[in-house]
């Protein structure tokens, strides 16, 4: 199967400035991508139901919808709960990019745009598209590999066991790498919502994992929570 070429991979940016809007749809047209832009969150939701994009760019400080409850309305919505979203924003502090990871950001880009780096984020975030669309259940990275279809992990082309929620945690961490989920984030994810366990079962069952994968594949980010290496 050949790859999504970028004429049909869907960016939406959203963002009140008008400068950065022509200047991201500029960029990223050049690129060869195609662009839809929305100036405030509420249109940047109309927008997305229709567009169904493949990735979403969000400036977090915006009236009426800030970026950040733009992002969870996203992402409580089925189809976009894979969209790549990412934020651009002149907020540096910790605890924003704390919530906008927390909100389901998958990366976190602060301004001033440096349109070259911006670029290259986005040509890996369409790779992986790519990469996903043609094998949707299967993950190889280095000497790992994790079917989804038969829920089977291999090292070094050897099966090792895995319950079906230390599977489930693997292979989500693994389907968003270089994203940084807290440990509540992870249990709404795998166990639910409605399930009343306690964060420290995440960190069991990471130790687990790392047991049997060594330490590289899942970092720990002090004071945030987990991610898969890219």
């Amino acid at each position: 199967m050949t790859n999504m070429p970028k004429s049909e991979f869907k960016i939406l940016a959203i963002d009140d400035e008008k400068d950065i809007l022509v200047l991201l749809k500029y960029n990223l047209e050049s690129e060869g991508y195609l662009v839809k832009t929305a100036s405030s969150g509420k249109e940047g939701l109309e927008i997305a139901s229709k567009y169904n994009p493949d990735l979403i760019l969000i400036d977090i400080m915006m009236p009426e919808i800030d970026g950040i409850e733009t992002c969870r309305k996203l992402r409580e919505i089925e189809k976009f709960q894979t969209t790549f979203i990412l934020f651009l924003t002149a907020r540096v502090e910790e605890y924003s990019e704390v919530a906008a990871f927390d909100a389901g950001g998958d990366d976190y880009i602060t301004k001033p745009i440096k349109p070259r780096a911006l670029i290259s984020r986005i040509n890996s975030f369409y790779k992986r598209k790519s990469s996903v669309d043609n094998n949707k259940n299967l993950i190889e990275i280095e000497n790992l590999s994790i079917d989804k279809d038969s829920y089977v992990v291999k090292v070094d082309g050897n099966e090792v066991f895995f319950p079906k929620k230390e599977f489930e945690l693997l292979y989500f961490l693994a389907t968003n790498p270089k994203k940084v989920f807290s440990r509540e984030s992870l249990l709404r994810n795998i166990w639910g919502a409605d399930v009343h366990v306690v964060a420290r079962t995440v960190d069991l069952h990471i130790r687990k994992i790392r047991e049997k994968l060594g330490q590289d594949f899942i970092s720990t980010i002090k004071g945030v929570g987990y991610k898969f290496k890219n």
